[in-house]
């Protein structure tokens, strides 16, 4: 999302609300007069809104769920930077589905960046619950690369590297990768031109069979109305949802909602 302005989190909001997929994850999200313009709005019209907002007064970001369906909240045992790592439980006629919403922080070469993007990858991973059972959605930005990505790039290192392969050791699979195997498309491009997957969804093992659509939507990033700086990536699974919401469209509800800005 970018932290948007209230005027382009109008423009994402129209966006949104014709998007076909029933819950949507939005990372980068803040406490703002944009991220809280969207929740309210998205929760006027019967959407289910799980957003925990960054401490007042500080440049931090985080992830906000917002769901068609009835969501139940997940708890994660993560103490440090909550905000970035925020889950739901759906409910589907094949029992229950856990979609786990992340924004890892980014970094650069200072020491503190680094240890603040490894500490927070140290928690998540241990939160994250077990990859060999259930049904588990982990979906958002990452701010790393799979191991194989092209091309390489000498600033990311094995940690980092690290975190994406342990997701397969612990059961997950790359739903990316599921259907497209070598295909090569990027999540963000930098100012050179250079491109890089940083967006991901990954899968618990028994979910991996459900998978039956997955691919990165370029339109935010590369449209006229240049909505974020990322594009979005959609998932799709063949599990049938139990518990839809009676949602009216977000955008109509504009003008009924009273302003708090």
């Amino acid at each position: 999302m970018n932290n948007p302005s209230r005027e382009r989190a109008e423009r994402q909001l129209r966006y949104l609300a014709g998007r076909p997929e029933p819950v949507l994850v939005l990372t980068e999200t803040a406490r703002s007069a944009g991220c809280e313009f969207l929740a309210v709005q998205f929760e006027a019209a019967g959407y289910h809104v799980a957003f925990l907002p960054p401490t007042a007064g500080t440049r931090e970001r985080g992830v906000m769920i917002v769901s068609r369906l009835a969501a139940y909240p997940l708890p994660l045992p993560i103490g440090y930077l909550p905000q970035r790592a925020v889950a739901v439980t759906v409910r589907t006629e094949t029992g229950p589905l856990d979609i786990i919403g992340v924004y890892v922080p980014s970094r650069d070469a200072s020491e503190a960046k680094v240890t603040r993007k490894k500490r927070f990858l140290k928690e998540l991973r241990a939160a994250l619950p077990d990859g060999e059972t259930g049904a588990h959605l982990v979906i958002g930005d990452f701010n790393l690369l799979e191991p194989t990505h092209v091309p390489q790039y000498r600033f990311f290192q094995p940690w980092e590297y690290g975190f994406y392969t342990g997701l397969g050791v612990a059961g997950y699979r790359d739903a990316f990768r599921l259907v497209a195997p070598d295909a090569r498309d990027y999540s963000w491009v930098g100012r050179t031109g250079d491109g890089y997957r940083y967006d991901h969804a990954h899968v618990s093992g028994p979910l991996a069979d459900h998978v039956c659509g997955c691919r990165y939507v370029h339109e935010p990033r590369t449209g006229g109305n240049r909505l974020t700086d990322h594009s979005a990536l959609t998932v799709s699974l063949a599990l049938t949802a139990s518990e839809p919401l009676d949602v009216t469209d977000p955008v109509r509800v504009h003008d009924a909602v009273p302003a708090l800005f």
